[in-house]
């Protein structure tokens, strides 16, 4: 007889209302994976692009989906079971992770459940001294800021360009940091920092002390001042937000400088960044079990830290999404399981 869990499942896709809190089946690990009891779930932008279709993009490129789903990549919680080939984790064991991104990207990974899978590859024990709701915040967030700021951790091919995105040494530099108020934008404001660099932040006026606290030397509200007016012979722009007027930043960047695109579709200054002899790179987020435990030491003593913006029991998924949609995150917003 199967074995049921509480889910959040899609039947259709669209707006928040979609999300329908229900019985689904328990999965079932694989002889790699363990089962993970799931206490905490994190949203992150690809949970609303799958969650609507993916409109935004190319009918080309949207998601034939197989319903229903269970969106979610994030998660914190406890080893439940483990597969017959699994020897580093055990049961009962506090683990988060970023589960199967971006190779369950168009059907959903599982993670806004009472359960799910999780290949050993992708887990790592739980930074001690922070709670389940602060781990399930990080795993996408951090992993993007760590792998285009640090150690990109995997040879892939590159789904946005030609070439493989590489890091470059940040002690000493100057960065920028587009969106630093968001998931990936505070965290890359801490990582930056750890890394030896000088940091500006570019988000509204309501992020200012938080950023400044976070380690952040310089804070340009961009609602009242241009980034070109207040910041220039930056070494290097990383930009959490997207969208079509991005190339601006190229006028604060100097001749050899670089700009990290965490979301390129749109960008259109390629021409200008190579007269400038300015760098444009992008790459997509990997899961990666190891990167999540190296990282996760500067979690585990308070070197960075995962800002929540908001919590909400997993039976509400609908009223998080309507709170992402409404935008001015501060931070993650998660999911409560347990």
């Amino acid at each position: 007889m199967t074995e049921m869990m509480k889910a959040v499942q899609l039947h259709e896709f669209g707006g928040p209302e979609v999300l329908l809190h229900e019985e689904a089946p328990r999965p079932t690990r694989a002889s790699d994976e363990v089962l993970v009891r799931v206490h905490a779930a994190s949203l992150n932008p690809p949970d609303l692009y799958l969650r609507d279709g993916y409109r935004a993009l190319p009918a080309e490129w949207r998601p034939n989906a197989t319903f229903p789903l269970i969106l979610g990549t994030d998660v914190s919680g406890v080893v439940a079971a483990v597969g017959d080939n699994v020897s580093q984790f055990a049961l009962g064991d506090e683990v988060y992770a970023m589960v199967r991104f971006p190779e369950d990207l168009i059907k959903g990974s599982g993670a806004y459940a009472e359960y799910v899978r999780v290949p050993t590859s992708e887990l790592a024990i739980k930074p001690a001294g922070i709670s389940h709701i602060q781990a399930a915040g990080a795993p996408m967030s951090l992993l993007t800021a760590w792998q285009f700021l640090v150690d990109l951790g995997h040879h892939a091919p590159n789904p946005f360009q030609s070439f493989n995105h590489a890091p470059i040494p940040l002690d000493g530099k100057t960065v920028l940091v587009n969106g630093a108020g968001g998931g990936v934008g505070h965290l890359a404001v801490q990582v930056a920092k750890v890394k030896g660099a000088r940091v500006i932040a570019v988000a509204s006026s309501k992020h200012q002390a938080l950023l400044r606290d976070l380690g952040a030397e310089q804070f340009i509200d961009y609602t009242t001042t241009s980034v070109e007016a207040a910041a220039r012979d930056v070494d290097l722009v990383i930009d959490a937000v997207g969208g079509p007027h991005i190339d601006r930043f190229l006028r604060v960047i100097k001749p050899g400088g670089a700009l990290f695109l965490v979301n390129p579709l749109g960008f259109s200054g390629h021409d200008e960044a190579t007269e400038r002899g300015i760098t444009v790179s992008s790459t997509q987020v990997r899961s990666n079990g190891a990167q999540l435990a190296e990282a996760g030491r500067l979690l585990k003593d308070g070197t960075i830290r995962v800002v929540i913006d908001s919590v909400y029991p997993l039976a509400e998924a609908s009223a998080a999404h309507r709170r992402a949609s409404r935008g001015s995150i501060q931070g993650k917003i998660v999911l409560s399981v347990v």
